[in-house]
């Protein structure tokens, strides 16, 4: 089977701690250590026991708490954990310094196999989406189903306001912006990634808003904040100019998991029009469109999110707990803001 394991990785660094991270009602956080590497995972007791597992994976400039409004949303359906990947939410850089995606993605299957809880019904949002694109077309073993939300795969013609994400990858650009930006309050910062990523900024709850400043101040504390975006940047940057077998759409194509794939109309980062692209790439995919969704449609439009997965579980024989619901997108007001 192919493998993404390195020859050898390095002893785990763990780097000090600035400020707690918040936990929402019901969560609870710990930390793994790995090979190389040392893991938050945010986690909710299961509502039963005998739930099928399931991974939540983060986009970029997120954290695993950019799952924390759909988790409950599925208590009654899966086993779910989420996961801060290496340089980011609470977990510390890596110890080999790599952020490609399939740096990511070795991180995550480190931890399956040593939790030993595969197979999971894996989920990713942007740059998450094209880490756990990369699991699943290696590791089919380890993944159930398959949830993209505005996966990170590569496009010709990337969106215009998608450009700065990506000048992050350049080397300096990070020192120049940085320069630029050293007077931008935390508030100013969230105000700016909340228009990025949400189709309706006004989604966002005064109490999402203030948490998602205070988790701001705390990352800009973090001596390899900007690095770990620099390099997550690159990451993506190199995935989109890779061909060939190790290609992200070739290894779309080698998904063998039901794949449900979220995508929003409003998405700056992340184009719309690349939604049939990847209907058609993944084997074994249905398709949900949110029109007035942005990049975060799990945050934007949680219950409608949650309602399509238990669809796709009903479609492939996989047991659900819980009545379908409409799924008219009419949910309540994201808490959070997040990342691309």
């Amino acid at each position: 089977m192919p493998s993404i394991e390195p020859p050898s990785v390095p002893p785990a660094n763990v780097l000090p701690k600035v400020a707690a991270v918040k936990v929402a009602a019901g969560e609870r956080l710990r930390s793994v250590h790995l090979p190389g590497i040392t893991l938050t995972v945010r986690s909710r007791p299961p509502a039963r026991e005998g739930l099928p597992p399931a991974l939540y994976v983060h986009g970029l400039g997120g954290s695993s708490q950019n799952w924390s409004t759909l988790m409950p949303q599925l208590d009654g359906v899966v086993d779910g954990e989420a996961i801060d990947l290496p340089g980011f939410g609470d977990s510390p850089p890596p110890d080999d310094g790599d952020y490609s995606i399939t740096g990511h993605a070795r991180a995550v299957v480190r931890h399956l196999d040593a939790a030993g809880r595969g197979p999971v019904h894996l989920f990713g949002n942007s740059l998450g989406g094209a880490v756990v694109t990369r699991v699943a077309a290696v590791r089919p073993d380890l993944v159930r189903t398959l949830t993209l939300v505005s996966p990170a795969l590569p496009e010709i013609r990337v969106q215009r306001s998608a450009v700065p994400t990506g000048l992050l990858a350049l080397p300096g650009v990070v020192s120049l912006f940085t320069r630029l930006t050293r007077e931008w309050t935390a508030e100013q910062r969230v105000r700016g990634v909340t228009a990025l990523c949400y189709g309706d900024p006004g989604r966002v709850s005064q109490e999402g808003f203030r948490n998602a400043v205070e988790e701001m101040e705390r990352r800009l504390q973090l001596p390899y904040f900007w690095d770990a975006m620099a390099r997550s940047a690159r990451g993506i940057v190199n995935a989109y100019t890779v061909g060939g077998q190790q290609g992200l759409w070739r290894q779309a194509e080698r998904v063998l998991a039901p794949t449900l794939l979220v995508y929003g109309g409003r998405d700056q980062l992340v184009g719309y029009r690349m939604a049939q692209r990847a209907a058609r790439a993944f084997r074994d995919s249905r398709l949900l469109t949110l029109p007035d969704a942005g990049h975060v449609a799990m945050m934007e439009y949680p219950e409608t999110v949650a309602t399509a997965f238990r669809e796709l579980l009903a479609d492939t024989g996989e047991p659900a707990v819980g009545e379908r619901i409409d799924a008219a997108v009419d949910d309540e007001p994201a808490n959070q803001t997040t990342g691309g």
